[in-house]
């Protein structure tokens, strides 16, 4: 039996190094790196504090070919770790920042070959200066796209201030990889540290979704090619509420125009959910053609066996390589 080809569309990036801030202002959220408890360790330094501990494999090519080979990784789709997108930054510090980080990806993708693929960062706390940077850097021909997070600074990405980023990335074909950033309600998490990640995150990313379609910004920029990690967040279980709403709200149909759950068949959602019966549920609710292989190699919560996870669904072969490979790279536009 051949070995199965995944494309993971959901991998992340931190540089060996960052500039010493060169900016004009003071107390800034800027990152440094500095020694970890090994060689093969650092400590992503911001404000002062260690943010999280990361292995060279988030800037080392070959020590993240070995981890693609044990997962049946055939292709990774590079982006910054989501702290790094830094829309707390000023703008014009969040693009310099920005501009290092795309550049570290811009290697990473040449000299990989065909193993990479990359999405940058723009500083979408200025929706005008992210559109020329998201347009300049894809007329470069050396991305596939951006990662953008669910929020700016609080602000839900449906709202009508992004107008101007989307419009670009509708234009260019960018791909779009949403992943939850700072999520409203960790106020309310009891326990360790770490539940962030496992209980607000999905909910961040439903309320992500939400806002691209009460927004309007999905029915007036029906090309755009978006992603969203973690299998889009509890919005599965969210959209038939949002349904409901949408057939006895009348106000609500009068906002979105489109059926809520015509429009979810449309974007993309990564397979990692670490369960088979709600990865099937997400096929059944969301479309076979609309899932992606997604792991968030190499962080602690990655998923190690992404191929195994669909293999645990006893799909066709046809349908297997959808979720493979083939959907990934339409979302690409490959």
């Amino acid at each position: 039996m051949t070995t199965p080809s995944a494309i993971d569309i959901h991998t992340h990036i931190v540089p060996a190094s960052f500039p010493a801030y060169a900016g004009r202002h003071t107390n800034v959220r800027w990152p440094q790196m500095a020694p970890g408890h090994s060689c093969r360790h650092c400590n992503v330094m911001i404000a002062g504090k260690v943010f999280r501990t990361v292995t060279d494999e988030c800037w080392s090519i070959d020590r993240r070919l070995e981890a693609m080979a044990a997962s049946r990784v055939a292709r990774q789709v590079l982006s910054p770790m989501p702290e790094l997108l830094s829309y707390w930054l000023d703008p014009e510090d969040a693009l310099t920042l920005g501009r290092h980080i795309n550049d570290t990806i811009a290697n990473m993708v040449a000299e990989g070959g065909d193993r990479f693929a990359g999405l940058v960062t723009v500083p979408l706390q200025d929706p005008e200066l992210a559109a020329r940077e998201l347009e300049a850097l894809m007329k470069s021909g050396k991305f596939r796209g951006v990662e953008i997070g669910t929020n700016v600074n609080g602000v839900s990405i449906g709202d009508a201030r992004f107008e101007p980023f989307f419009q670009v990335a509708e234009e260019t074909g960018a791909a779009i990889f949403v992943h939850a950033l700072h999520p409203s309600g960790t106020d309310r998490l009891i326990g360790p540290a770490g539940l962030a990640a496992l209980i607000a995150f999905p909910c961040e990313t439903a309320y992500a979704i939400s806002s691209l379609m009460t927004g309007g910004i999905l029915a007036r920029h029906p090309k755009l090619k978006i992603a969203f990690s973690h299998g889009g967040g509890v919005f599965g279980l969210v959209l038939p509420r949002l349904m409901h709403g949408w057939k006895t709200i009348p106000a609500l149909a009068e906002q979105i125009r489109q059926s809520p759950a015509e429009q979810a068949r449309k974007l993309f959602y990564d397979t990692l959910v670490y369960d088979p019966a709600t990865l099937a549920f997400l096929i059944e609710r969301f479309g076979i053609t609309q899932l992606c292989v997604g792991t968030d190699h190499p962080f602690t919560i990655q998923e190690l066996e992404p191929v195994g996870a669909v293999e645990a669904l006893g799909l066709s072969a046809s349908d297997s390589d959808l979720l493979l490979f083939g959907n990934a790279s339409r979302f690409l536009g490959e």
